[in-house]
């Protein structure tokens, strides 16, 4: 069982790894699972990162992000931060440009469409969010699949328990047509989200409905 002190002491470990983090921009607290992140860093995709490192580290139940964004007085214009956003999508050849709309407003990117694949999603979110400027991003394109097969549980149960990092005998599925919904419990946000990518990868899928709750014991401080 960790304490809180043990669960803090953790993620800030976690962040201090990460390349793209200075681990003294970003202050951390802990209370059964919650964490906090803090702090001020010059770029969005650094809140990203922070926040990821965090979901990975085992008994994060939930992370509560008030980092801010600071960029320097040069920063750039709504319509300047659109064209950066339209040619990173036309460079990034996972992502069927044709098919995405953008708007900026003060900084914050508002991606919408329809694609046929979850990872062309985000790899939508990831050539934008990496783009000076930009202080966010709302993600709301909706997928599509053309693949009419039926969804098989039985290849998701098997894709689930394939993964090691999984107690997949925790995880539970249902297909209802093309939409999975997951329920049972892991032991971390690190493996919620990746039941749910492994779960992406099945044709036919348009939405996944993630009902898995984190759960782990937390030593009671004194």
């Amino acid at each position: 069982m960790k304490t809180n002190e043990e669960l803090q002491r953790d993620v800030q470990d976690a962040i201090k790894w990460e390349p793209q983090l200075h681990a003294a921009e970003i202050g951390v607290t802990a209370k059964d699972g919650v964490v906090t992140l803090m702090g001020t860093v010059d770029a969005y995709y650094k809140k990203i990162e922070a926040e990821n490192a965090a979901k990975n580290v085992d008994g994060v139940k939930a992370v509560v992000e008030e980092i801010e964004i600071k960029y320097s007085s040069n920063t750039k214009s709504d319509e300047d931060i659109a064209n950066d956003a339209l040619k990173a999508l036309t460079d990034n050849w996972n992502v069927p440009q044709e098919k995405i709309q953008i708007k900026v407003e003060k900084g914050w990117v508002t991606l919408e469409g329809q694609v046929i694949w979850n990872y062309q999603k985000e790899a939508a979110n990831k050539s934008v969010g990496h783009l000076t400027g930009v202080k966010g991003v709302t993600n709301r394109i909706k997928i599509k699949s053309e693949i009419q097969d039926e969804i098989e549980k039985k290849n998701i149960v098997r894709a689930l328990e394939s993964n090691w990092t999984l107690h997949s005998e925790n995880i539970f599925v249902k297909v209802n047509g093309t939409t999975v919904t997951l329920t049972g419990a892991v032991s971390s946000l690190f493996q919620k989200d990746l039941a749910e990518k492994i779960v992406w990868k099945t044709p036919g899928i348009w939405s996944v409905n993630n009902q898995l709750v984190v759960e782990h014991k937390y030593a009671i401080s004194e």
